[in-house]
């Protein structure tokens, strides 16, 4: 398996550990936030504004679920489902604490606010130009008290991206996960999962390729973006399978399974179609760019954002909710194979990369969060928080911008019982999953 190796590296000595404790990793400089009406800039995405009923139609999915009997003969054929713990018991990566990321890495972080927890993945994975880390969520979003059975978990979302077209043995569009337990925050081990589709009844399955823009793990589901106009796909982390066949061929081989190097994998279980056809003709109907769990509505709800292209002048921001139904787990609300938006909004700008919706315990309407990276590779992007009145964010000390959020913003993920928001970056060789209070975000808004 490609995944094996010496992993682990040396510790740096107590003395750097007991510096970095209870710092909040401020990093870099020093930031004062104010509104937007004090800022100094033209950045801001200005309020949220409703979206006509017309439009909102666009954004209706169908529902699309695998057959049971396919799963079940494929879970059956690969030796039975292993679970979220078969994979992390299995975990073959550390992640790096703060004192050993690279200085590089560390600059990457917020300015403003400053995060609470940080971790640099393993060496193998923070060197490579190829896999590109997009989307985060955790057991926080799949479970009410946070846990995972006895773990605490976090999802990450990579896409192999190198420029060559998508063929048979390239890996160019794979998409791959990796498994951190973090139960012990001192010590987080990962272990990478390959996404693949079930064919042939499930006697097979085929790599699927393609883009982890955004990912939300709800009760025993996952639910993730698809590139190409698919909307998006959904798995049952119940069904991890383990290929026992170490080779470069993805599906069956001989009397086994072979899944690229890689030992798990997890198979599609349906999809969610966007019924106004392929995303993206004229932008009439938006390809999916984020995803992120709302616990504070009723039902819960999935949250959206568009990914669009170029410089467009406005972005779509919508929420689907979950069905309640003790038979559907983790799937949307279903009205005949139909699920419908039940709330859109349009934000000035492009470019988001994540968005999160919550509301607060006593406050009428949600707060959203929007994070958006910079034009400039080298630049930290920006992190808003938005009502239809109007936007803020921080404003950095030392250029009076707004770029104070991390290097390369990733999607959002909110923790419930923890408030903590964890996302990650994705800039080449600056890689970090890390942590920041919500309430420092609203607090140092003011």
């Amino acid at each position: 398996m490609k995944q094996r190796g010496r992993h682990r590296r040396r510790r740096r000595g107590q003395a750097l550990r007991a510096t970095l404790a209870g710092t909040a990793l401020a990093l870099t400089a020093a930031a004062t936030l104010i509104s937007t009406s004090q800022a100094s800039g033209t950045d801001s995405p200005g309020g949220l504004t409703p979206l006509r009923a017309g439009s909102v139609s666009q954004l209706r999915l169908h529902e699309n679920l695998t057959s049971r009997e396919a799963l079940d003969t494929l879970s059956g054929n690969m030796g039975g489902n292993v679970g979220v713990d078969g994979v992390l018991r299995d975990a073959d990566r550390s992640m790096r604490g703060t004192a050993d990321c690279t200085e590089d890495e560390r600059a990457a972080l917020p300015v403003e606010p400053t995060a609470t927890r940080a971790y640099c993945w393993d060496d193998a994975d923070a060197r490579t130009s190829r896999w590109r880390p997009r989307s985060v969520t955790t057991s926080g979003d799949a479970e009410d008290g946070g846990a995972w059975g006895t773990r605490q978990v976090i999802l990450a979302g990579w896409t192999h991206r190198d420029g060559q077209a998508a063929a048979p043995g390239r890996d160019e569009g794979l998409a791959r996960i990796a498994f951190v337990d973090a139960t012990d925050p001192d010590a987080l081990r990962y272990r990478w999962v390959l996404l693949v589709a079930p064919r042939a009844g499930g006697e097979d399955f085929t790599a699927l390729r393609t883009g982890l823009g955004g990912m939300v793990w709800y009760r025993d589901k996952l639910i993730v973006t698809a590139e190409h106009g698919e909307g998006l796909l959904v798995f049952d982390l119940h069904r991890l399978l383990r290929a026992d066949v170490d080779s470069g061929a993805v599906g069956r081989v001989g009397h086994g399974y072979s899944a690229a190097g890689y030992r798990y994998v997890l198979p599609a279980i349906g999809s969610y179609d966007l019924e106004g056809g392929p995303c993206g003709r004229d932008r009439a109907v938006p390809c999916f760019g984020s995803l992120s769990l709302d616990r504070t509505t009723t039902p819960d709800s999935l949250v959206a954002t568009e990914a669009a292209g170029g410089r467009a002048e406005r972005t779509r921001l919508w929420r689907y909710g979950f069905s309640t139904a003790a038979y559907r787990t983790g799937l949307l609300a279903d009205a005949r194979g139909h699920v419908d938006a039940v709330e859109a909004y349009t934000t000035k700008g492009s470019g988001i990369s994540g968005a999160l919706s919550h509301r607060p315990d006593g406050a009428r309407d949600a707060r959203w969060y929007v994070a958006r990276p910079s034009d400039n590779r080298d630049r930290h992007g920006s992190l808003w928080r938005q009502s239809e009145d109007g936007a803020e964010a921080a404003t950095c000390t030392a250029d009076q911008s707004h770029a104070c959020w991390g290097l390369g913003a990733g999607s959002l993920s909110y923790g419930q019982r923890t408030g903590e928001l964890w996302t990650l970056t994705d800039a080449a060789d600056r890689r970090v999953l890390y942590a920041v209070p919500l309430s420092s975000v609203d607090g140092s808004l003011g």
